[in-house]
C-alpha cells in the first residue's frame, strides 16, 4: 500500500472520530468518493491502526442504525418545501 493511501486513511479515521460526520460528508471534505472512504475505513484502517479502526467501526455502526431516520427526515423536509411552494400564489395582483 502506498504511503499517501496510509496517510489519507489515518486522517479520515481521525476525522470521523473527532467530528462523527457521515461517510458522505467526509468524502466531500477529502475530495474522494464515498466508496473510497468506506474502503479506507473498513478494509485498510484495521491493518494500519486497529485501535482507531474499532472507534471508527462503532461510529459507522451508529450511523447505519439511524440512517432510516435521516432518510425519513429528508423526505419530510422535501415534501414540506413542495407544499409551501404550492400554497404560494403564482400571480400577484396589484390594485
Amino acid at each position: 500500500m502506498h504511503d499517501y493511501i496510509k496517510e489519507r486513511t489515518i486522517r479520515i479515521g481521525r476525522c470521523v472520530v473527532e467530528t462523527r460526520n457521515t461517510v458522505r460528508t467526509i468524502a466531500k471534505e477529502f475530495g474522494v468518493s464515498k466508496s473510497t472512504v468506506h474502503k479506507d475505513l473498513t478494509e485498510r484502517l484495521p491493518e494500519i491502526n486497529p485501535d482507531l479502526a474499532n472507534q471508527v467501526k462503532t461510529i459507522l455502526e451508529y450511523h447505519k442504525s439511524v440512517r432510516h431516520l435521516r432518510g425519513g427526515e429528508a423526505t419530510k423536509i422535501k415534501y414540506k418545501k413542495s407544499r409551501q411552494k404550492k400554497s404560494e400564489p403564482l400571480v400577484t395582483v396589484r390594485m
